[in-house]
């Protein structure tokens, strides 16, 4: 019999384990004998008070109940290596954003490096491929698609229904794909930003259980009194936690928490336990916090992962303490996968499916033509909100050089360009604030939902060189500045790179930085500017056919009549 760190080594296959268990069914703090056998919990017994027990806190792990592993730039399987060492379990996640490159192949893809990985991550069936009728994407996934896949037992869910115009309005397509899902007992995720009232009582009428987009506490009460799922989201663009977190209070049996869309940096820093910190802090009951990060996603989404109970299997973790939920060790299936804040899997090579044309720009494919014939001209501008991924609706007045309407830096108000990666078409162009850079361009394959190339600048010349270097790269994020052009490239569908996560953090770090060098005094001027083609999102958004108004939800000008 060997002893390490509180664990007693019996055997290979059997092991025991004692500490204080933090008891999620019972809502109870007490001393415990675990003992694991063949990967699952055997038994579950309690100690008497003041019984000899390892310090620190045995419980369940944390799940993520809505990401999209993509957004990460890492492919699942080194995203489950990153997102162990903070006591993640188990992640529900969303491949949306590969199905629009890829199609059923790019859901297969994830499917594949998933299975490898080393925790579980359920996917579900993209239900919005492409998004909207009003851009191009890469694949479609038609109600019958939708269907076949559905059927498959490792898809285990059908993903946020972003489309709630079409929900609202009876669109059959819309309707066939969320009653397939009903037909084979699956949930149906939602995706619904600022519906309320009569609208938001037929959305979740309709079967769909989960919304992560609520803008206010009103807003989320209001879904949540009608039985919908609350997602409290801490992503790297988009945060609701601090107008949302009285939730689990009020509602805490319908909470989960969430990222969402997590970039590299953030995802080393931290996951679903600086949600859980965060909360504790609000002063929001322990019990009340940790079911919502680790039960509620299991039980609604039906998720292999084991709850701390005899049978189970063995998926656990050991805290330092209950308020910042250090983690000591992560294990999954009775096998330490993290200990000490480090991951102990490895980094394992990726395959790098892609779509992407070449494709090669000069200035003047970013001439936005006026018909003023004054110095000045009145533009319809995309306004770009830090931490939202809601935009707003302002009114610039832009320089008017020989015909040509040119960004105004100093004013900042600056060219905005989404240029298609699937076929050859002329960049869309419209004016956007809010970044704030004084200087060059920025440019990214990752360009929600249908994933063209998008790109923000100062000026036509510094975006069309942003441009080339991301479609020379096959997908990247880059960055046009006085020091030159650099770039992370991501060779996985122009979305994922295939190279270490320390790596990954590090070059988009400092492409960050450069940005910020800049000007831009956006947290995550990528993650933002990935945003700014998302048409289901109010007010203003750019596809690859036009500006876009998510309010009327159809096309609209840019240049004011004066």
């Amino acid at each position: 019999m060997l002893s390490c760190g509180g664990i007693i080594i019996i055997s290979p296959a059997l092991l025991t384990l004692r500490h204080h268990l933090v008891d999620l069914h019972a809502r109870r703090i007490y001393p415990a004998q675990v003992t694991v056998d063949g990967g699952r919990i055997a038994r579950v017994e309690e100690l008497p008070d003041g019984a000899n027990v390892d310090s620190g806190f045995i419980m369940p792990g944390f799940i993520d109940a809505h990401v999209h592993v993509e957004s990460s730039m890492l492919p699942p399987r080194e995203f489950a290596r990153v997102a162990v060492r903070h006591g993640t379990v188990a992640t529900v996640s969303d491949p949306h954003e590969i199905a629009n490159v890829l199609g059923e192949a790019g859901v297969e893809y994830m499917l594949s490096e998933a299975a490898h990985a080393c925790i579980p991550i359920a996917f579900g069936v993209p239900s919005c491929v492409p998004a909207t009728p009003f851009e191009t994407s890469g694949a479609t996934l038609d109600s019958g698609t939708v269907a076949r896949m559905l059927a498959d037992p490792r898809l285990g869910y059908l993903a946020e229904m972003m489309n709630y115009p079409g929900v609202l309005g009876g669109d059959n397509e819309v309707l066939a794909k969320i009653a397939a899902a009903k037909c084979v007992g699956k949930p149906v995720d939602g995706h619904a930003p600022g519906l309320r009232g009569d609208d938001a009582a037929r959305y979740i009428a309709a079967g769909i259980s989960t919304d992560h987009e609520c803008f206010t506490l009103d807003e989320a009460r209001d879904k949540a009194r009608l039985g919908m799922h609350i997602l409290l989201r801490e992503g790297s663009a988009a945060r609701n936690l601090e107008a949302l977190w009285p939730i689990v209070r009020e509602y805490p049996h319908l909470s989960m928490f969430a990222t969402d869309d997590a970039h590299p940096d953030d995802l080393l820093r931290g996951h679903i336990n600086v949600i859980a910190a965060r909360c504790i802090a609000h002063g929001l009951d322990i019990f009340d916090v940790l079911r919502a990060a680790c039960v509620h996603p299991v039980l609604h989404y039906r998720l292999p992962t084991g709850l701390l109970r005899a049978g189970d299997r063995a998926d656990f973790v050991i805290l330092e303490d209950l308020t910042d939920f250090r983690v000591r060790e992560t294990w999954i299936a009775g096998t330490v996968v993290a200990r000490g804040g480090e991951s102990l899997v490895p980094h394992a090579a990726a395959a790098t499916p892609n779509k992407f044309r070449e494709a090669q720009f000069t200035a003047r494919d970013f001439i936005v033509a006026t018909r003023t014939a004054s110095a000045s001209a009145t533009v319809r501008t995309i306004e770009a909100r830090d931490g939202q991924l809601t935009t707003g609706e302002v009114f610039a007045s832009t320089p008017s050089i020989a015909g040509v309407l040119e960004p105004d830096p100093p004013c900042d108000t600056l060219l905005l360009a989404v240029c298609n990666r699937y076929a050859d078409a002329p960049p869309a162009l419209a004016f956007i604030r809010g970044f704030q850079l004084r200087t060059g361009a920025i440019a990214t394959s990752v360009a929600h939902d249908s994933h063209q190339v998008i790109a923000v600048g100062t000026s036509r010349d510094a975006i069309a060189r942003a441009v080339n270097a991301v479609f020379a790269a096959r997908g990247a994020l880059a960055v046009v500045s006085d020091a030159g052009v650099e770039q992370l490239s991501l060779p996985i569908a122009g979305l994922m790179s295939d190279r270490p996560a320390e790596e990954v953090a590090a070059i988009y770090e400092r492409l960050t930085m450069r940005a910020h060098e800049m000007g831009s005094q956006l947290r995550a001027p990528f993650m933002t500017l990935s945003f700014m083609a998302l048409l289901v999102i109010p007010a203003l958004k750019l596809s690859d056919r036009g500006l876009f108004d998510a309010r009327a939800f159809e096309f609209t000008t840019t240049e004011i009549d004066p």
